[in-house]
């Protein structure tokens, strides 16, 4: 339990009776302030952000009064209340410092600390050592395609080569971070953020805002994340049906539809789900096969889907579609809003276009109380009612810092908000439909209530391919580190998204994607941005062969992915965990592409195209190996990976084995 403890000059924090902080009036405060100014220019949700800083100042503190759970700290600039919730963790919250716009953090580090977070991040893990920037944005820029595609053009083809960290940008950021020592950090700010992991003994947060935050501690990684879940949010359990098989990605049409579902149905795969992403309507662009966003059922291209929806349904399979907070600007939803206000503005109060990959598009002003209602009703009437049983809520992250909003909030500090209120909209359309529990929707992008408000996450749109940062190696740490941020449920589209040109699916990644997702909480594909370029689940009797085995192991996983996902919603402990939330070794705190599926699964999924063996870390236990069933301690071991074998190792004597004979 914390306390706090006056000795003769310093305010000590103790955790059970062992010092975890001092607070000294005559030392350097940790806490600096100042004032600042930030430019952004935004391309295809992409941010180009430079700062200009008038002031920086230190806080001097100038008297101490506490209680055992409390402690008001008065400063030259005003004051810091320090409250102890729940005995577990410190709420840090700031009054009288109107005249600044900037906030320095100071906490002790240690050179060997680890530390993960501030959102989803695709290409590091344990980040001791970079300085992140949390802003939401698009992770993939058209640039960073361009210079892959000449360079594979020209025979360059690095698939283990990052990009400079500096450069990262991701969908989902969030201004919270864990650490080794078993403490969590989280910011209270909406504006952008910045963490400085790059010293060795300390650690600098800066935020463009004074902004309150917590510390919390943990006696375990289980214990710290209840703790940090009790101040995000969790996600509810998934419906039953998640679980039942292969959410297949399909699109073109009904009878494309119902032919595809019977080809993997006759090939053996258990199919709970087919996700029609244009179920609302198709716009072929330069770029590739993309949706006309008009969020109403296109009976000509899904000619009598409310009655194959209905008779889908009976068979158990599910009929899922796709939204986001877009309205297609030659579309009658558009026209709608538009006369009625619910579009977010320019300084000319016109409708603000935004520009995603070759087409203009409204935004609806989630700021708007009837504008939220209006577009919740939507989701009632055209989704829920029309039967769907789960969607993509896509996109949040391109809200620009020009634009004026209905409630004159200042569109820098709501920015990041923005995706954590696009899952709210659809939450609260689900609740109050009665259909928590029944229907599943998914998001990209994030920010710090999303927790608390979506339902599932997914890892956006990958490329297909192999490559260390973006295919599929990259979404490992990516679920890795939204664990870290109290997300608990995520996965991503078998096969990868990005595709264009020369970056194409193979069938060879479309298995080994296939092997990894099916140890994943929700197995779906996604036929990819060109699917015409891309292996898809029905690609050749091989490849319906391999998803065929692999969606009947994920359906025999049912009870125990489903109990994942219930300790999740209860107590806030991941479905995907890294190593080191269950042992204590060195290596398990740097392993960034093998994960643990709840706490008897260790995954390591094949990283390397042409691959058929893979070196191993497991950590100091008893181990079956999934396929041989040969016994394996602690250590490092090459083990035969050929495509149908993933390394998998269930822990000795666990209840899983069982399902999985």
């Amino acid at each position: 339990m914390l306390k706090f403890v006056r000795n003769e000059r310093a305010l000590d924090l103790l955790l059970d009776d062992r010092k975890v902080y001092s607070i000294d009036p005559y030392a350097p405060a940790p806490i600096q302030v100042g004032n600042g100014e930030n430019t952004y220019s935004m391309s295809h949700g992409s941010f180009k952000i430079k700062e200009a800083l008038s002031e920086k100042k230190f806080v001097k503190l100038t008297n101490i009064a506490n209680s055992d759970e409390s402690a008001l700290i008065s400063t030259n600039f005003g004051d810091i209340q320090l409250d102890i919730e729940q005995g577990r963790r410190i709420r840090v919250t700031f009054s009288g410092f109107a005249d600044f716009n900037r906030l320095w953090i100071t906490l002790p580090s240690e050179k060997e600390e680890c530390l993960y977070g501030s959102g989803e991040v695709f290409s590091e893990f344990n980040l001791k050592g970079k300085h992140a920037n949390v802003w939401v944005a698009e992770h993939i820029n058209a640039l960073q395609i361009g210079k892959k595609l000449i360079k594979q053009v020209v025979g360059i083809k690095n698939t283990t080569r990052k990009q400079a960290f500096k450069k990262y940008e991701t969908y989902y950021a969030q201004p919270t971070f864990i650490s080794s020592k078993k403490y969590f950090f989280h910011s209270l700010t909406t504006a952008r953020a910045e963490f400085d992991f790059t010293k060795d003994n300390e650690t600098v947060i800066k935020t463009d805002q004074i902004a309150g935050f917590y510390i919390g501690f943990g006696e375990s990684f289980e214990d710290l994340m209840n703790n940090l879940s009790c101040v995000l949010g969790r996600q509810p359990e998934l419906p039953d049906w998640v679980f039942d098989g292969h959410i297949l990605g399909i699109q073109g049409g009904t009878d494309t539809l119902l032919s595809k579902i019977k080809t993997a149905q006759d090939a053996g795969i258990p199919v709970n789900g087919a996700w029609i992403q244009d179920w609302e309507g198709r716009r072929v662009t330069a770029v590739g096969k993309q949706l006309c966003w008009n969020w109403e059922w296109d009976s000509e291209l899904y000619p009598a889907l409310d009655e194959k929806i209905k008779e889908l349904g009976e068979k158990g399979i599910k009929v899922l579609g796709y939204i986001n907070p877009f309205l297609a600007v030659e579309k009658p939803l558009y026209k709608e809003a538009s006369e009625k206000g619910y579009t977010v503005k320019n300084k000319e109060g016109k409708d603000y276009y935004v520009t995603i990959t070759t087409f203009p598009a409204a935004m609806i002003d989630l700021t708007n109380p009837d504008a939220w209602e209006w577009i919740k009703g939507v989701i009632k009437k055209n989704m829920i009612e029309f039967g769907l049983g789960g969607w993509m809520a896509d996109f949040g992250e391109y809200l620009p810092t020009d634009c004026v909003l209905y409630s004159g909030e200042d569109p820098e500090l709501v920015h990041n908000t923005w995706p954590a209120r696009w899952a709210q909209v659809n939450r609260e359309a689900v609740e109050e439909a009665g259909k928590l529990g029944e229907i599943m929707f998914f998001t990209r992008a994030g920010y710090s209530a999303t927790p608390k408000y979506s339902t599932m996450m997914w890892c956006g749109d990958n490329h297909t391919d192999f490559s260390i940062d973006f295919g599929l190696p990259s979404v490992i740490p990516a679920m890795l580190s939204l664990t870290c941020c109290g997300f608990g449920l995520s996965h991503s589209d078998v096969g990868g998204y990005t595709s264009f040109f020369n970056l194409k699916r193979s069938e060879e990644l479309y298995m080994r994607w296939c092997e990894m997702n099916a140890f994943t909480p929700v197995m779906r594909g996604h036929e990819g941005l060109n699917p015409d370029l891309n292996a898809q689940h029905d690609a050749s009797e091989k490849v319906l062969s391999h998803n065929a085995k692999y969606a009947q192991l994920h359906a025999k996983l049912k009870p125990y992915i489903k109990a994942a996902v219930k300790k999740n919603a209860e107590d806030g402990l991941a479905v995907i965990r890294p190593l080191f939330f269950h042992y204590d070794e060195k290596e398990a705190y740097e392993e960034a592409y093998e994960y643990l599926l709840g706490r008897d699964i260790l995954v390591a999924p094949v990283l390397k195209q042409g691959a058929v063996t893979r070196e191993v870390y497991l950590p100091e236990d008893e181990w079956v190996h999934l396929w041989s069933g040969k016994e394996y301690r602690g250590g490092h071991h090459l083990v035969s990976a050929p495509i149908g074998e993933i390394p998998v190792f269930i822990r000795k004597g666990a209840e899983v084995l069982e399902l999985l004979k």
